[in-house]
């Protein structure tokens, strides 16, 4: 478990830092768009064609032409799969085309230096056989990784049981069964089938509690209705509870919230619910993603006072939020436990270092503050490209244990 409770200064200077860092963050964010793509294309472009392998013209040729036409058709497809057309066909070709660029830009600058830095060290062949080996050995790899992502993205995902330790919760509470999923992401790829297997192995886990933390699709529900359908079949002992992500801000949120009431959930918009066992309480409270109010849909924003309204101070709160970075609240608040998603655990390495640059965790239980924990989950589904790199899925287990009687060893 990672301790965060001294990484963030209260103090004015690192404040003013913070804000500084964020001012060059967002200028940096408005030209990703145009970079990105460019770089995702061109490196590997470069690195396996052109440093020194002296291909016949027809092998250079037709290669840089692919990687031109790679680099014109990703952004054009996922404009028109993601924007207002929201064609599905367009979206699985733009997305499966950014995911194939990130891990053939990834590999390629990985082996391109170290490799081909190794091989000369070892003294192996000349300048052009080492370029070769290296060309030969990213596309090897990249092959792999995308055909063992893919794999892992479309597998029903493991299940991961942790036994979470809250000091304030009462013995009556001991062993409640907390289950997660989140980010299932339903999208242009249909996983009706996907989604339904999701939902039995949830039934299986002989839950206290199902939580699902947002990012339920990308689309409407009207248009993603039959692939969210068999939420309605899930099944707890006490309650299912649901909290909107942001990408259903993207797509209608209400519509969605509406649906999930219908599917038997409790959306929990800035409210909570309390779940008693054995003479104890524990308060399970929910709030909508830090986007909803710059959504402009009336009456959605984050609001952790109106969730906690009328609660008993002393008693422990479990709170569902979908961004990690809402922990920052939760702690000056003193919630117990907050569980989210929205990270994907990277999904494809290693992608996890810039979402850290946004986030405090990107999957795991983390400690912040004096009281507070927060278990990241790294998604049930996946969002745009099908590959799952190095950051497995899950549908999450989590028993909620009581502190040890005083005296206890």
């Amino acid at each position: 478990m990672t301790d965060t409770s001294n990484t963030r200064s209260a103090g004015p200077e690192a404040h003013e830092g913070q804000g500084a860092s964020s001012s060059r963050l967002r200028r940096l964010m408005r030209w990703i768009p145009l970079i990105a793509p460019l770089l995702l294309w061109a490196v590997p472009c470069w690195v396996l064609l052109h440093t020194g392998q002296r291909w016949p013209m027809s092998v250079t040729v037709t290669g840089t032409a692919l990687f031109a036409l790679g680099l014109v058709v990703m952004p054009l497809a996922m404009v028109r799969g993601h924007g207002r057309r929201q064609q599905d066909g367009a979206a699985i070709v733009g997305d499966t085309l950014l995911g194939v660029s990130w891990v053939l830009f990834t590999w390629s600058v990985l082996l391109g230096v170290l490799l081909r830095l190794a091989l000369a060290v070892a003294g192996v062949g000349d300048g052009q056989s080492r370029a070769r080996l290296v060309t030969w050995a990213v596309l090897g790899t990249a092959a792999v990784l995308l055909a063992w992502g893919y794999a892992e993205a479309r597998r029903v995902p493991r299940v991961r049981r942790l036994d979470v330790p809250l000091p304030r919760l009462g013995a009556g509470l001991d062993g409640t069964r907390v289950v997660l999923i989140t980010d299932t992401h339903y999208g242009p790829l249909d996983r009706a089938r996907w989604s339904a297997r999701v939902c039995e192995t949830v039934n299986g886990l002989d839950a206290d509690l199902v939580c699902h933390t947002g990012d339920i699709a990308d689309g409407t529900a009207e248009r993603r209705r039959s692939q969210a359908a068999p939420l309605g079949t899930v099944r707890a002992k006490r309650a299912l509870v649901y909290v909107t992500g942001n990408h259903e801000y993207y797509s209608e949120a209400q519509g969605w919230v509406d649906l999930m009431g219908e599917l038997g959930w409790e959306p929990l918009r800035n409210r909570h619910l309390l779940l008693e066992r054995g003479g104890d309480t524990l308060v399970v409270a929910g709030v909508d993603d830090v986007t909803a109010e710059s959504s402009g849909l009336a009456g959605h924003r984050a609001h952790l006072d109106g969730a906690l309204q009328g609660t008993d101070p002393e008693l422990p709160v479990l709170l569902l939020a979908h961004q990690p970075k809402f922990v920052d609240r939760a702690a000056a608040h003193g919630i117990d436990l907050q569980i989210s998603g929205h990270t994907h655990g990277g999904q494809i390495w290693p992608f996890h270092h810039l979402v850290r640059v946004d986030q405090p965790t990107v999957a795991g239980l983390s400690r912040h503050g004096a009281r507070t924990l927060l278990y990241t989950s790294r998604g049930t589904g996946f969002w745009g490209p099908p590959f799952r790199v190095f950051a497995p899925s899950e549908i999450t287990l989590l028993v909620l244990r009581s502190a040890p009687p005083t005296g206890s060893p």
